[in-house]
């Protein structure tokens, strides 16, 4: 058995919602996932930066480094049912700390602390509030196999709707969901789903 195929992701933990206004009054969710891994700022930077390590953990790919202000890098959505390319442009790369940039419109901050000889890693992410449970899972997953890589034991990416086939991830959708107070997100649709 494959360590992919052992692989059950924990419980909800570590997210939170951050509610605002928006510039004309709109609500505006936010996303907050805290993780803490084994690994260095250092070690966790390169992942989170290098488009080789991207493509083995994150929900896109990038085509060059999001390592450097002002680099513009096209994210192409990993899963999507047509092919969903955001060019960005990074707006703040202060390695190995904080990093920002925007993926299909919603803005991305990453903060990297050493903490107890590894790193608390923080997301925050503009996510509609529809797809916030759905969003915290599929972090959830993403982050499970971020620390797996950096462990040196892939398992490789599990993202977009193979994500949402995956065992664990409907629990994580509905657990996030009661956590967030929000009504458990129906998905994939009930029509769509096997008895």
């Amino acid at each position: 058995m494959t360590d992919r195929e052992q692989y059950i992701p924990g419980p909800a933990s570590g997210a939170q919602v951050q509610k605002d206004r928006g510039q004309n009054g709109e609500e505006k969710w936010t996303l907050i996932l805290v993780r803490e891994l084994r690994h260095s700022p250092e070690k966790v930077w390169q992942a989170l930066t290098d488009p080789a390590q991207l493509r083995e953990w994150a929900p896109f790919d990038a085509d060059g480094s999001l390592g450097t202000v002002g680099s513009t890098v096209k994210l192409t959505t990993v899963g999507a049912p047509t092919p969903r390319v955001t060019e960005t442009t990074v707006t703040l790369a202060d390695a190995p700390e904080v990093l920002e940039y925007k993926w299909g419109g919603f803005d991305m901050r990453w903060e990297l602390e050493a903490f107890g000889g590894g790193t608390r890693l923080t997301l925050w992410i503009n996510i509609g509030h529809r797809f916030i449970a759905m969003g915290a899972a599929g972090w959830h997953i993403c982050f499970d196999v971020l620390d797996h890589l950096l462990s040196g034991t892939p398992i490789g990416r599990i993202v977009g709707p193979e994500a949402m086939k995956f065992g664990g991830w409907q629990r994580l959708n509905a657990e996030y969901a009661k956590q967030f107070g929000i009504e458990t997100p129906n998905w994939p649709p009930q029509a769509a789903q096997k008895s």
